[in-house]
């Protein structure tokens, strides 16, 4: 499966310019550093997370957030290709000599449709089967979608407390009135902690894993169609057509370009 180190890089940019944006106004990077900010902030919410989600959930926070740098194996542009190609074979040599094609296809979602048709399973229970794949595996991603965006909602709740919790200290004792700014500065440290754990790392993970999540599905249902169009026999044009509209209109000008280069390769030949 290919990297997609954006997500790494947009955060590094954004870290990269809150330090400078801190160091353009005269501070340093000592003034908003604080151990306890981060226990109450990082770790108070993640406490919260526990009590929110079963704890089978919460330990694959790392498998989680290696997928926001995983890029998506399919291409819908190539899954046009296959599918037609196979549509032409079953045509010509009957079901049962996709077999070997079928060895070949890494995507299991894909394999298990196509050999479900080539084991003679009716069209209705292919699609009832295929579809309850991907209302499960749905769920089971909106589960790491919703775990970020709780931690997201948790963390400037915590920054919050965390400041109150410094009020309340600062206030308690107001006998040298010169210690009061640095006080309130310290107090505010975790607010600023907070809403930067929020908005910088966990609301916009939730965000990447929902994009990821309707991008596999919708590419999925694709899928179905495409089986199930093999399955019934149609002419493969007619496959063909009917998964072009799956796709974007950028990803159907460059299918476009790619079928102009072939056509002109081959009249060359």
């Amino acid at each position: 499966m290919k990297k997609n180190f954006v997500p790494l890089i947009a955060l590094t940019i954004g870290l990269v310019l809150v330090v400078y944006a801190i160091s353009m106004d005269g501070g340093t990077f000592y003034m908003f550093w604080s151990v306890t900010s981060i226990l109450i902030t990082f770790f108070g919410s993640l406490a919260a997370l526990l009590i929110s989600y079963p704890f089978k959930y919460i330990k694959q926070i790392p498998v989680i957030v290696k997928k926001v740098i995983d890029e998506p194996a399919s291409n819908r542009r190539d899954l046009i290709t296959l599918f037609t190609d196979l549509s032409k074979k079953a045509r010509k040599e009957g079901l049962l000599s996709l077999e070997d094609d079928i060895a070949l296809i890494s995507n299991p979602f894909l394999k298990r449709g196509l050999q479900m048709v080539v084991d003679g399973i009716d069209p209705e229970t292919i699609r009832e089967i295929l579809e309850l794949e991907i209302s499960t595996m749905e769920d089971r991603h909106r589960t790491g979608e919703g775990i970020f965006q709780s931690w997201g909602e948790l963390a400037p709740g915590f920054g919050m407390l965390g400041t109150l919790i410094g009020l309340i200290i600062m206030l308690s004792d107001l006998d040298d009135p010169s210690k009061i700014g640095a006080g309130m500065a310290t107090a505010l440290i975790t607010t600023f902690y907070g809403s930067l754990l929020a908005n910088m790392i966990f609301l916009p993970i939730a965000k990447n894993l929902k994009a990821q999540t309707d991008e596999e599905l919708y590419t999925m249902e694709m899928m179905i169609e495409g089986v199930l169009a093999i399955q019934s026999g149609v002419n493969p044009r007619i496959v063909e057509e009917k998964l072009i509209a799956y796709l974007s209109p950028k990803e159907r000008i460059e299918r476009n370009k790619v079928s102009h280069n072939l056509e002109t390769v081959t009249e060359n030949e």
